[in-house]
């Protein structure tokens, strides 16, 4: 989960600070011939910080020859801060990021490929599909290591006791299972309580990574390798689901459109809304935030076609073009990602390792918290559809948030809807494939 923007304000400043800091040190290399790697974590959580910091100590102990720095990143801030330590020739070694932020520094040349610098162990361990969150052309540019599929958390009372069934990774409830639930426990919850609460501060990336069940793309790749916008029947199940629910049914709360997931989570602990959908590592908060006595159980988001198919853009680790060192680095990565590693930052973190070896783990199969309906979802999670798309960032921003936004509010209607995300939206895209 990244971080509320409220919470890492300062620690944007001290990324800067501290790559200006460190950044004296030139090629990388001490005086004494020992090579000194930058290793740019993004880590907030206390629990996912100590885990970094504490690998790196386990790394620098073990190899005095190859030593490295662990330099504070932000969320908030990383893609201009990179960008900027980029164009000045101060990058880290060694980037924490994530999939849907590196297209461009991929195709600037800012990130080496690491297709010749990781271990077949590594190269093996991870899947197929979640190394083409990280693959643009022909090169690859940084190591998925960890994913969050959304998830619904649900007030395990008020689910029991109303009698509807309690859906599971084997037997998920439909899109339109989901919404029929939803009337069912509005009905019973009384005036001014919902079934569901929606956080769409972000719209864009739940609609179009949810609407991967139901078969949706949004996004295709003509012959000419060129993309456009075609918004389907698919695309518009979990919109129209969405839509339905607030302005329709009245069983999802308007007030939340516009909140984050954490705004949520007063309601959902007073009994307000008895499920939320919410990021995996959202738990983490609940576990520290729910009031003594409240019960809660993570359910998997509905179902479509394409089964609890989701899109997601992990975490990752690359290695800066400029870095003198990248075989040392590379080395460092191995290190840091064998699967047992990859188990402590994916704990710490409150999320899914992408590895194979680490994703098996029995602690992360546990039904406690919800981990072992989790581990069960990673299985289908797949890149997210807007991950290589050039233009994405603009046509998020300009078109399709607002967009989305105004659908979900009731201010415009399906039919608007499709025609603003595909002509504005086309005019968009088309401006970064000219030939």
């Amino acid at each position: 989960m990244r971080p509320p923007r409220s919470l890492t304000a300062v620690t944007a400043v001290t990324a800067v600070l501290a790559l200006l800091l460190t950044g004296c040190a030139g090629d990388g290399e001490r005086e004494d011939g020992k090579v000194r790697l930058r290793f740019q974590s993004l880590a907030w959580q206390q629990e996912s910080v100590d885990a970094n910091k504490e690998l790196v100590a386990e790394w620098n102990a073990a190899h005095p020859d190859i030593q490295v720095d662990y330099v504070q990143g932000s969320w908030d801030s990383v893609h201009d801060q990179l960008l900027t330590s980029f164009e000045g020739g101060e990058a880290p070694d060694i980037i924490h990021d994530a999939s849907d932020d590196l297209a461009d520094f991929a195709y600037g040349g800012y990130l080496a490929d690491l297709t010749g610098l990781l271990p077949a162990r590594l190269r093996a361990d991870i899947p197929a599909h979640s190394w083409r969150t990280t693959t643009f052309g022909k090169g690859v540019y940084g190591v998925p290591f960890l994913q969050e599929p959304r998830m619904i958390m649900a007030n395990k009372k008020i689910l029991e006791s109303s009698g509807v069934r309690i859906p599971t990774p084997e037997r998920p409830w439909s899109w339109a299972e989901f919404r029929q639930v939803a009337k069912e426990l509005t009905a019973r919850m009384g005036e001014g309580r919902y079934a569901v609460a929606w956080p769409l501060k972000e719209p864009v990336s739940v609609s179009l990574n949810l609407g991967l069940s139901a078969g949706g793309q949004l996004f295709h790749r003509g012959a000419d390798g060129k993309v456009t916008v075609r918004f389907t029947e698919a695309d518009g199940v979990v919109p129209g689901t969405i839509h339905d629910q607030v302005d329709v049914d009245g069983t999802a709360s308007r007030s939340t459109l516009g909140s984050g997931g954490s705004d949520t989570l007063p309601g959902f602990f007073g009994g307000k809304y008895a499920m939320v959908p919410l990021g995996f590592s959202y738990r983490q908060q609940i576990t520290q935030q729910a009031p003594k006595g409240f019960e809660w159980i993570v359910l998997p988001a509905p179902a479509g076609e394409d089964g609890l198919a989701q899109g997601v853009s992990p975490q990752t680790l690359s290695i800066a073009e400029e870095s003198p060192h990248k075989k040392e680095a590379a080395l460092f990565l191995d290190f840091f990602l064998r699967p047992a590693n990859m188990v402590r930052l994916a704990r710490g973190d409150w999320m899914l390792p992408t590895g194979t070896a680490a994703l098996a783990d029995p602690s992360l199969h546990t039904a406690k918290d919800g981990w072992a309906t989790g581990a069960a979802v990673a299985r289908q999670l797949r890149p997210a559809p807007a991950q290589s798309v050039r233009g994405y960032a603009e046509w998020k921003d300009k078109v399709a948030t607002p967009a989305f936004q105004e659908y979900y509010s009731g201010a415009i209607d399906a039919d608007e809807l499709r025609a603003r995300l595909e002509e504005d939206g086309n005019l968009v895209l088309a401006r970064y494939q000219r030939d």
